[in-house]
């Protein structure tokens, strides 16, 4: 499989409660048939700098981007089938939907749709711009200064505190508390947090704790590969490890030795298009 390289730095000081870093990466050859985008904690951003991007479902069609963004999304999406070999990569955080998109998390969850789709005329300047850069850190600035801009810009209103909270809690204890228990710390019914929060984050809380607790496993086994798997799942506070080995498959669509298997060469120290939504073509599902 060919090499990948990759370039990170962390993004301007304005934009890190929204972006985290910013991320350019590279194949020295052809790029592997197949990646598995698995959900996470992040909205993301995606600029080719060469050939547009497939992503797709599982036995779905595919549809390709030369700039996208998809929103948070519980079933991993096929990314591949394309000659795209370089790109720059960014993880949003759920409030950046509102800040520097100008729509709520909601309206980008389980989808994947063309960054023109959402910005208009400045997304296609830039890519052709990040195209035509000569450096990486030229490429940086210039996604940097599109993404100011827009931080700059009237937008929205802001999710309610009790959302951004629950949010936040959750992801802070990767997904290992109830929804009753949050809707009790929130102050809310059961029934008004889990409508209020699938509204703003476009999964429920239960799903969305499910995701945080999956990437929670996926991340110990970056780093730890050979860790035991029996180990791992009580650790992460499944019922056993059968019981990891069925979430793997619901969510990455592979047993979690699979998984390991076919990518974890290339993900080892490498961030990747690691976390895109489904494709636009299954905007139902």
């Amino acid at each position: 499989m060919a090499g990948l390289g990759h370039h990170t730095r962390a993004a301007h000081p304005a934009l890190r409660p929204f972006v985290p870093d910013i991320t350019g990466y590279a194949y020295a050859g052809d790029p592997p048939a197949l990646h598995r985008g698995l959900p996470s904690r992040h909205l993301t951003l995606v600029i080719t700098l060469d050939e547009p991007l497939g992503v797709a479902w599982p036995g779905g069609p595919v549809d390709k981007y030369d700039a996208l963004v998809g929103g948070l999304h519980s079933r991993a999406v096929h990314i591949g089938q394309t000659p795209s070999r370089a790109g720059v990569q960014v993880s949003l955080t759920p409030p950046a939907a509102r800040a520097l998109l100008g729509l709520p998390p909601g309206a980008l969850a389980s989808t994947v749709f063309g960054l023109d789709e959402v910005l208009g005329r400045p997304a296609r300047e830039l890519t052709e711009q990040l195209r035509e850069a000569p450096t990486w850190e030229t490429r940086f600035d210039l996604l940097e200064a599109l993404l100011l801009r827009q931080l700059d810009g009237s937008r929205p209103g802001a999710v309610r505190p009790e959302l951004g909270w629950a949010w936040q809690r959750l992801c802070g204890a990767s997904g290992s508390v109830g929804v009753q228990e949050l809707a009790t710390e929130v102050g809310w019914s059961r029934r008004h947090l889990t409508d209020r929060f699938t509204s703003e984050f476009g999964l429920p809380p239960k799903v969305a704790a499910r995701v945080l607790r999956f990437e929670r496993v996926t991340e110990q086994l970056r780093r730890q590969p050979r860790i035991r798997l029996a180990e791992l799942s009580a650790a992460a506070g499944y019922a056993d490890q059968a019981h990891l080995t069925r979430e793997f498959r619901a969510i990455a669509g592979c047993s979690p030795r699979q998984w390991i298997r076919e990518e974890l060469p290339d993900l080892s120290g490498n961030p990747q298009v690691s976390a895109i939504a489904p494709a636009s073509s299954a905007r139902s599902h």
